[in-house]
């Protein structure tokens, strides 16, 4: 039986051009009016994942790392 996809890793995360997986910032979903525009902003884009979940984050798309 084929290997699963952890269907909500799927959807938090996204592979660059370059294969690195990408996924954003906590704290942009809530709450808004007492963070300062500084903070806010800061939050916005993505973050690459770190390289001690890779082997975790990998497992759970089922890609080779």
């Amino acid at each position: 039986m084929k290997q699963k996809s952890h269907s909500g890793t799927k959807k938090r995360t996204r592979v660059t051009g370059s294969g690195k997986l990408m996924f954003q910032k906590s704290c942009k979903r809530h709450l808004l009016s007492s963070k300062s525009k500084r903070q806010k902003k800061a939050s916005t884009g993505g973050v690459l994942a770190p390289s001690g979940h890779l082997k975790r984050l990998a497992r759970l798309l089922n890609i080779s790392k």
